[in-house]
């Protein structure tokens, strides 16, 4: 009786796909999650009443005219902060200039990572268990985004 053969099966890997892959998909990640808060914000600016969980959750229900107005603020600023990983991953989808993104993705970075930080010493329970976990993800992502390999020279054009 002969034993049994043992084949291995591997996808074939292409020199430098991997690495631009990799950025391309936490690009994606990090634009997700940030179109997310994107459409929070805009919800709270149109009066959602979930203003305990935003804004330090001081305005249970629906946001005050001035809260409503930063929560509008807030949405343009997130939406262009998804196109900004966007731009830094490659995508074409992207107005931002890809030289603008690699600084850009830093300093998402940075505001992300205080934005955690905040969110974890809120007095809003929705702040502290909700947003914390989900914005320290997000800081996570574009630090990891912001550190990618990926030079100009192998962006892609539309």
């Amino acid at each position: 009786m002969r034993p049994p053969v043992v084949t291995r099966v591997t996808a074939p890997v292409l020199i430098g796909q991997t690495a631009e892959h990799g950025a391309r998909r936490t690009a994606a990640l990090l634009a997700t999650g940030l179109a997310a808060v994107t459409v929070f914000q805009l919800c709270l600016a149109a009066g959602a009443p979930w203003g305990a969980a935003a804004w330090g959750g001081a305005d249970p229900g629906q946001l005050s005219a001035e809260l409503r107005v930063a929560s509008a603020f807030a949405a343009c600023f997130w939406l262009l902060a998804a196109f900004t990983a966007l731009a830094r991953g490659g995508m074409a989808a992207s107005p931002v200039p890809y030289a603008l993104s690699r600084y850009g993705t830093w300093a998402l970075t940075a505001l992300l990572a205080i934005g955690a930080v905040m969110n974890a010493a809120s007095q809003s329970r929705w702040e502290r268990f909700g947003w914390a976990p989900i914005v320290f993800v997000l800081a996570i992502l574009s630090l990891q985004l912001s550190r990618s390999g990926r030079s100009d020279s192998t962006r892609r054009t539309p």
